[in-house]
């Protein structure tokens, strides 16, 4: 069981889903697929925003493997019944990994909620371990979401421009300037917005792995990378929603 455990935290996240796949199929048609491996991946599922909506439905209800089974015993009475509708559940979602995991130098990568919320996790992965990465992390998910935005709308930019800098050209397109807001709630989240986006350049400058530390350099804990990250992405998944309202309009 530990060696199985450990082989599931190397897994990507097309494996995992076909993983997950194959063990409910198993315990569908007569074999077994053990609790607790159940339970683990399909936490792993569930907790990955990236994929999360793109679940069967069932997936987020069904707990635990005797759950799932009184569920599909009481749909379908035939082995083979239960194999199709499983796979028909899981082949949108392979479908997507699979197009997603397509080599950059083949296909150019789809920026979108999903893909932000992707990189974000990934952010999110290191806090604890490599809390110096993870704040380097965030604040390249908001150089990425700003410099995508102005190559949408053709805006030019000095691709080493820090982050306030692009921020600026950025909130002048979409309308997030302050100054160009008359109520003063809209006044001061925008400027705070332009502050959180500034403050994650500066952090990374101080505490991020960009740059060779000293001895006396402060070193981060968990809390200071989960809120870097977690800042870089409401920020990112806001800029990116606000620019599709503002194209669809």
């Amino acid at each position: 069981m530990q060696e199985e455990l450990e082989q599931i935290e190397k897994f990507n996240e097309y494996q995992l889903v076909e993983y997950f796949q194959d063990g409910v199929v198993a315990r569908s048609t007569g074999d077994g697929f053990d609790d607790q491996l159940y339970k683990v991946v399909r936490t792993k599922l569930i907790r990955n925003k990236a994929i999360e909506k793109q679940l069967p439905e069932w997936v987020k209800n069904k707990r635990t493997i005797d759950q799932f089974w009184t569920f599909i015993k009481g749909r379908f009475s035939t082995y083979q019944e239960r194999r199709e509708f499983l796979w028909s559940e899981f082949s949108p979602i392979l479908h997507y990994l699979e197009k997603k995991s397509t080599s950059p130098l083949d296909e150019s990568i789809v920026f979108d909620e999903a893909h932000i919320h992707t990189q974000w996790q990934k952010a999110l992965d290191r806090k604890q371990t490599e809390p110096e990465g993870a704040i380097t992390s965030a604040r390249t998910l908001i150089e990425s979401i700003l410099k995508h935005i102005l190559d949408e709308q053709e805006i030019d930019y000095n691709d080493a421009a820090e982050l306030p800098e692009l921020y600026k050209e950025v909130a002048k397109s979409l309308n997030l300037a302050p100054e160009n807001h008359q109520e003063q709630i809209f006044k001061q989240i925008l400027g705070g917005a332009s502050g959180i986006v500034s403050g994650l350049g500066a952090l990374r400058n101080k505490l991020g792995d960009a740059h060779g530390k000293s001895k006396k350099s402060i070193k981060p804990s968990e809390r200071h990378s989960e809120l870097a990250v977690n800042l870089a992405g409401s920020m990112a998944t806001f800029l990116f929603k606000t620019y599709q309202e503002n194209k669809a309009n």
